[in-house]
């Protein structure tokens, strides 16, 4: 009797294995930048398949835990981490996914290179990107708004590519009466002799063992709304290691995300320092969000591009039917598919990283910046529903297996769903871009910049790609002139249909994006394959691609 043991799938390179991520960091980066940074991003490639994988299932096998009172009944409100929780963060520090943004090495394109080193780092990670997510964030507010006193005590560290002195940020925004509508937040803030004491509840507070945190408090006296809100710095410990007049009341038990530290707490007179000038946090927090957008976004993509990887291996591996599944033509349509999602996600993604480099530097037009401002929703929850649908084809692909915890997989699914809700439920982000397109026309300003995209394809000499421009081109006609129609009719139709325009101008870009980069990679290699991605994304659902692809075509596609 010879028993069969089937072999599950393994990774290799991160980095060394993405033809797609790294022809793209060819097109938009410098020679020089990228012979400079390429070893790095190998090494942590590397890393991310081994050591930061290791460390990520470890971490979430032993999740937090709440310590309320000392074995004499003190208490406490200690929250234990696990070993390999702490060494995640400390690799954080080391690859410098911070402080990259912040040493600007390489001008408005650092953000390219910081979120690069997310998307290799982010799915092995336990979503340790959580914390580190919120820690840009809060760097990117006092970069801004803080005093040189903050600069100085809390930047430096939060910037630090040093494990010893980096430190990570909560962002405490949720309460009961309200998560994504801060203008119900009930924290009080109260002046005495020139210092803040916050009182109030905190009921989804991620970050918990971070060493300072970003909240928003209603300073007594202030009016009700958005409009009495302010942004305070708090630090969550004093010197000797006691909490800061915090009240820790439990951890909550999510469906993803275990390794992450979330709980329910009260202030409780905790010491706090304002940032900026009263009444003005609700703005002044809207950088913090930028930031955390794009890392929620990275983090959808990467976590697509890794169930990509893990089901391409298995095909190789696993015999069904008389022939591995790679050798069946509907699973290769399959694979093809979730590659063609994948790929534009991480096009999307990158391109909201790019403009947020040049907003950062001053090198952005007046046009960037409308564009930065109406993407940065659209990009967030597009990214969001794709990684979960996605993440949910991936375990389908693996059978049984898929659905077995010991196998790792469904942590895919399970950590892609806090994706639409982070940062943001889907129909918060459709609001926030029709609110960017009310006020600076900002869906008209993203179809003339497809426009444009699509007429410099349009011009070249590549006819492979013209069929595929057209046929994005109809599209976004009949999508402009769907969304004129519908604001004719008045606020409450555009609302109603926030959510379709953004994940359909999602499609017509992230297809833009990628034919823009087949035109460039056949210019320069005489072979491309993200066209086909391009010609999946926007034919209609459940219709045939534009042009048939063979199954040799299909099956190339998921060898990238």
């Amino acid at each position: 009797m010879n028993p069969f043991t089937q072999d599950g799938p393994k990774l290799g390179n991160q980095f060394s294995d993405d033809l797609a991520m790294q022809n793209y960091l060819k097109r938009v980066l410098s020679e020089k930048m990228y012979k400079e940074i390429e070893p790095g991003l190998t090494h942590l490639g590397a890393r991310a398949a081994n050591e930061i994988l290791t460390l990520g299932y470890a971490a979430e096998a032993y999740p937090p835990k709440h310590i309320p009172f000392d074995p004499w009944g003190k208490r406490i409100d200690r929250i234990e981490v696990s070993q390999a929780w702490r060494e995640l963060e400390r690799i954080s520090a080391e690859e410098k996914l911070i402080a990259t943004a912040y040493e600007r090495r390489h001008g408005d394109l650092s953000r390219v290179h910081q979120f690069a080193k997310i998307y290799l780092y982010s799915p092995s990670s336990a979503i340790a990107t959580c914390p580190l997510a919120m820690t840009d964030g809060a760097a990117r507010a006092l970069e801004l708004y803080g005093s040189a006193e903050l600069k100085a005590r809390a930047f430096s560290k939060l910037t630090s590519g040093n494990p010893d002195t980096f430190w990570s940020s909560g962002q405490w925004m949720t309460e009961k009466t309200g998560g994504s509508d801060v203008s119900l937040t009930a924290t009080v803030a109260k002046k005495v002799d020139g210092k803040f004491t916050l009182y109030g509840d905190k009921w989804f507070t991620s970050a918990t063992t971070s060493q300072m945190a970003i909240t928003l408090a209603r300073i007594e006296g202030a009016p009700p709304g958005s409009k009495g809100l302010s942004m305070f710095y708090l630090e969550l410990r004093d010197e000797k290691g006691n909490l800061n007049n915090i009240r820790v009341h439990r951890l909550k038990d999510k469906l993803g995300t275990r390794a992450v530290p979330t709980a329910e707490l009260t202030l409780e007179g905790t010491a706090a320092t304002l940032i900026g000038t009263e009444g003005d946090g609700v703005k002044k927090i809207s950088s913090l969000f930028s930031i955390t957008r794009v890392w929620n976004s990275c983090c959808a993509a990467s976590f697509m591009r890794r169930g990509m990887f893990l089901a391409r291996d298995y095909a190789h591996k696993r015999v069904a039917f008389g022939k591995k599944l790679i050798d069946h033509p509907l699973h290769q349509n399959t694979l093809a598919e979730l590659e063609a999602q994948s790929q534009g996600a991480f096009h999307i993604t990158f391109r909201v990283a790019e403009l947020l480099g040049k907003d950062e530097l001053n090198t952005a037009t007046e046009n960037d910046r409308v564009l930065l401002r109406v993407l940065n929703p659209i990009v967030k929850l597009y990214t969001a529903k794709k990684a979960i649908a996605h993440a949910s084809e991936v375990l389908e692909s693996f059978g049984g297996a898929g659905y077995c915890e010991d196998t790792g997989l469904p942590r895919l699914l399970r950590d892609a769903q806090v994706l639409s809700i982070w940062e943001g439920t889907t129909n918060v982000l459709s609001l926030d871009m029709v609110r960017a397109h009310a006020k600076e026309r900002g869906l008209d300003i993203l179809a003339k910049e497809i426009q444009n995209q699509l007429e410099k394809i349009s011009e070249s000499s590549l006819p492979a790609l013209g069929g595929i421009a057209e046929s994005i081109k109809s599209s976004l006609d009949t999508a402009v002139a769907m969304l004129h129609k519908i604001e004719k009719s008045g606020s409450d139709a555009l609302e109603q249909s926030a959510r379709e325009l953004a994940m359909g101008f999602g499609d017509l870009y992230a297809a833009t994006l990628l034919l823009s980069q087949a035109d460039w990679e056949l210019k320069s290699f005489g072979k491309s394959l993200a066209h086909l991605c391009a010609e999946r994304l926007i034919r209609a659902p459940k219709q045939p691609p534009v042009s048939l692809l063979s199954d040799r075509q299909l099956a190339s596609l998921i060898q990238l």
